[in-house]
């Protein structure tokens, strides 16, 4: 899944034309209704990879403050709302589309020339370029072998076993959880990880449609994390599929 992998995190990017350095904090919230899910908690412990295991992921000792990393939230409903293929996500305020004319163009063939898929399916960038939330859309089976189309992401295993799809090998996981999202026809069901990775500190949504796996991925340097993880994560967890 190195693919994947590489898609998600930010590699260096120029700053966009007349960048403010200043962006406003957040509001925190501690209500879920807005969206209408239910966590279901996940102990870290549960998780046990053998040490030869080739995705061996280390998993951080952050038991009492994994419990609440979810509970508290910015306030995204101010926040731009990008729609793109089969989903939507909030972009934090100041940042900027940074898709290359090569990722909106791909998937396009000429004379009958194998399309290529495309890169990103959004991606958008802090005034700096440190900061990046990225969008990919992947068909379920590149992730994982199988004769069957994917209704949900249920269906690529539970959350301990697709960490081995989503998680790069060497990270340290900090917090893992199922969220699911009430729905007219019922429930959907997302898997939510944060983890590190190098020196970078990564929120990573995902969730399955119809043999189609979108990935949201807020990334930024571990040192403003602190300052700007509340917004970050908020970003990656305002994907709704549609």
């Amino acid at each position: 899944m190195a693919i994947l992998h590489l898609s998600l995190f930010p590699r260096p990017l120029k700053p966009p034309q007349n960048p403010n350095p200043t962006t406003p904090k957040p509001k925190i919230l501690c209500n879920f209704s807005k969206r209408d899910f239910i966590l279901h908690t996940a102990s870290l412990c549960a998780f046990s990879f053998s040490a030869y295991d080739p995705f061996a992921i280390a998993f951080a000792d952050t038991s009492s403050s994994s419990k609440s990393i979810l509970s508290i939230i910015a306030n995204t409903k101010t926040w731009f709302q990008f729609f793109g293929d089969g989903f939507s996500i909030r972009v934090p305020p100041e940042f900027e589309d940074i898709m290359e004319p090569e990722d909106s163009n791909a998937g396009l063939s000429l004379y009958g020339d194998k399309a290529k898929p495309r890169p990103f399916a959004a991606r958008f960038a802090s005034s700096d370029g440190s900061e990046v939330l990225s969008v990919v859309i992947r068909p379920t089976n590149q992730l994982k072998i199988t004769f069957l189309e994917a209704k949900d992401i249920t269906d690529l295993g539970s959350l301990k076993e697709a960490a081995k799809i989503f998680v790069p090998a060497a990270s340290t996981l900090y917090s893992a959880r199922t969220i699911k999202i009430k729905e007219d026809e019922g429930f959907r069901t997302y898997y939510f990880y944060e983890f590190g990775r190098d020196d970078q500190h990564i929120a990573l949504v995902a969730a399955v449609n119809s043999g189609k796996a979108v990935i949201a991925g807020a990334t930024a340097p571990q040192f403003k994390w602190d300052d700007d993880g509340v917004k970050l994560r908020s970003a990656a967890i305002s994907l709704t599929l549609l």
